[in-house]
């Protein structure tokens, strides 16, 4: 077995891959990997996200997530009653993505455009995918990893979406599907996939969940404010966010 990485990928989206009824408010996909050095995770990023946790519940089994948080919904109603704490608490979230020892690695993929100027397109999932994986295998050789085994953590979604992501990333990781005229040899890592329950409560995949929606957000209507996306900016990896079938955004 290959020498495990000094890294770790933890994977999450935002929006549907699905082509078919799209949503006009936000007809994108994105996908994140967010590449953590293990040695920043263990020490600094998880402890960071637990304290948050027991400084604004009391307890670490909250779960964040950008969706419930946005619309004050379910474990985060409690921030409907007190303006100065939702600010407080964002203003939390915030610091924890733009101190934390990151890079983020994000495609967007434009469903409407993708329908509009291929017959048969692959799905945005896998495009995305092989989008997010070429970066991340660049900056990784880049880091001295090659030839190391890299785990991607992705939440499941139950089986038979699990089978169908982990067929089309082994084929990606094989060398048996690309996209465009690249040809990257991803074989210079030892990619390997594991599916986590969201009651996992996994701190890496929390922090992927934050900051999918955010880039989508800064793609679809890039002139509106958006203090989320500013924070992440800077996190962002090897010329910021793929757009397909549109350009780079930085």
């Amino acid at each position: 077995m290959a020498e495990f990485s000094d890294y770790i990928i933890y994977a999450d989206e935002s929006g549907s891959p699905v082509l078919d009824g799209i949503d006009p408010t936000f007809p994108l996909f994105v996908l994140v990997f967010v590449l953590i050095r293990k040695e920043a995770y263990m020490k600094e990023i998880v402890p960071e996200i637990q304290r948050l946790k027991f400084d604004f519940v009391g307890h670490d089994q909250l779960v964040l997530h950008e969706r419930d948080i946005r619309r004050q919904s379910r474990d985060f109603a409690f921030l409907q009653t007190d303006r100065d704490l939702r600010a407080r608490f964002i203003e939390r979230i915030n610091s924890l993505v733009g101190s934390a020892d990151i890079e983020i690695f994000a495609a967007v993929v434009f469903k409407d455009e993708l329908k509009d100027r291929y017959a048969d397109p692959w799905s945005p999932y896998s495009i995305a995918l092989h989008l997010c994986a070429e970066k991340c295998l660049a900056r990784l050789v880049q880091l001295e990893q090659a030839e190391r085994r890299i785990h991607v953590v992705f939440e499941s979604r139950g089986k038979r979406e699990d089978t169908e992501l982990e067929l089309q990333f082994r084929r990606i990781a094989n060398n048996d599907a690309h996209w465009g005229w690249r040809r990257p040899d991803f074989t210079q890592l030892d990619w390997e996939p594991v599916f986590v329950d969201k009651r996992a409560n996994s701190a890496g995949l929390q922090l992927a969940d934050l900051t999918a929606r955010p880039i989508g957000l800064k793609c679809l209507r890039p002139k509106q404010p958006n203090r989320a996306y500013e924070v992440i900016r800077a996190k962002l990896g090897f010329n910021g966010v793929k757009q397909f079938p549109k350009n780079l955004v930085r």
